[in-house]
């Protein structure tokens, strides 16, 4: 029997790009990939984490969601799992887990008290093993670690590394005791080849040694104070494929060509511009997987541009130049203080793009400099409270009046989210 299993990650749903709603852009992401599970007959949809970009998602995250499962449903797919990444709640994602059930949609939102109950027998529609899936989510702190008075910083990430490959290990070991298991308690006349060839997929989401990643592409450290990154080594042998979260590059781990992160399949951010997004087709003939990466289309097109002014206004004119609407950040290089920067370059954008250049940021990498060390005699950075050092960022960057709010409510919540974290591991 041919299996075929589709791996994505990494969607985001609900990010805006500094303040620009992307709601369509994610409409039409979903749309391929509904149309592309239908065309390349997918059985199986793994999701490995990072569904919504906060753990709050907005009305219209949560419908395009819902609305997206239900399509799915409706096609020869047969499973979706989906694990919980570290921007996901894992409460938001849990709640409806066994109305979802009814579908054939398996959600793991967190770490649950028997590592064995993340494994996963999913059967085709005559009740015969088709794989099995270690559904294993994002690990938090508190699901793999116990910390001790008196720890230094090492042990504790020591205990972070061996507590994620122990995690691992537990769940792995559950799959294999249940594949071991088929061949005596399948009825089929082929409970035989069911019970040796079914494959075993690992899902996580982390951050491996080495691993590729881009400027300012919204990847966060997963853990406070802790590089906390595992090699390809906590993955066990038995496993057949392993299908990652977290990071936005697509790319295989330590050389595997079967331990991979799908990537995001639209870019994060404007460091992820030029990158070819994919989705992971992986097709089983019994345990052997064939790999084939799908190109996501670009569905709104971003450029980043850098230089001096004379650059950026020539940049413009160039993008301006490209067919359909792009979205534009520049960036200024020059260590001279430019004034009325952003009206001359918007001046340019507004002149020749026609409606379908919008410049998104204007950044100069000096001024966050500037305004970490611009204090009056008076004052000194000490003095300063973080607000205020994030105040005068918004004004060196010139960032307009009507972006502010939001910016500062991102801002607050990021702040809000460190210091929950740094209480926790008090």
């Amino acid at each position: 029997m041919t299996l075929r299993v589709l791996h994505t990650s990494d969607w985001h749903l609900g990010r805006s790009l500094y303040g620009h709603k992307r709601y369509e852009e994610f409409d039409r992401m979903l749309d391929w990939m509904v149309s592309t599970i239908e065309t390349e007959l997918i059985d199986v949809l793994l999701i490995a984490g990072d569904i919504f970009d906060t753990t709050t998602p907005s009305n219209r995250a949560m419908q395009q969601y819902y609305d997206f499962l239900r399509r799915v449903s409706a096609t020869q797919c047969q499973h979706i799992v989906i694990i919980g990444g570290n921007h996901d709640s894992p409460t938001f994602l849990n709640a409806p887990r066994q109305l979802l059930q009814a579908l054939n949609v398996h959600v793991v939102g967190a770490a649950l008290d028997d590592p064995a109950d993340e494994v996963l027998l999913l059967r085709d529609s005559q009740q015969q093993p088709m794989m099995i899936v270690c559904a294993v989510p994002y690990l938090r702190d508190r699901d793999i670690r116990q910390s001790e008075a008196g720890e230094s910083m090492a042990d504790k990430e020591q205990k972070l590394l061996s507590g994620i490959a122990l995690h691992y290990q537990q769940v792995v070991a559950a799959a294999e005791t249940l594949r071991a298991g088929l061949g005596s308690t399948e009825t089929s006349e082929k409970k035989g080849d069911t019970g040796i060839n079914v494959p075993i997929i690992g899902m996580g989401h982390l951050f491996t040694a080495g691993a590729q990643t881009v400027e300012d592409d919204g990847v966060r450290d997963l853990y406070v104070g802790s590089l906390a990154h595992v090699g390809p080594d906590i993955f066990p042998s038995s496993l057949d494929y392993v299908a990652l979260g977290h990071l936005h590059v697509p790319q295989a781990v330590g050389g595997n060509t079967y331990i991979r992160y799908s990537g995001s399949p639209l870019p994060m951010g404007f460091g992820e511009a030029t990158q070819q997004k994919s989705v992971c087709r992986l097709e089983f003939q019994g345990r052997e997987p064939q790999l084939k990466l799908l190109p996501v289309p670009v569905f709104q097109r971003l450029r980043q541009c850098r230089g001096d002014l004379e650059t950026l206004q020539d940049s413009l004119r160039d993008v301006a130049e490209l067919p359909g609407d792009t979205w534009v950040e520049l960036v200024y290089t020059n260590q001279r203080r430019q004034p009325e920067l952003r009206e001359k370059l918007e001046a340019v954008a507004a002149d020749v793009g026609a409606g379908r250049l919008t410049v998104l940021r204007i950044k100069h990498p000096q001024a966050v400099q500037r305004a970490l060390s611009h204090t009056d005699d008076e004052q000194t950075l000490d003095e300063l409270t973080p607000e205020d050092v994030f105040e005068r960022c918004l004004s060196q960057h010139e960032i307009p009046m009507d972006e502010r709010d939001e910016l500062r409510s991102l801002y607050s919540e990021i702040v809000n989210d460190m210091q929950t974290a740094d209480r926790r591991a008090e």
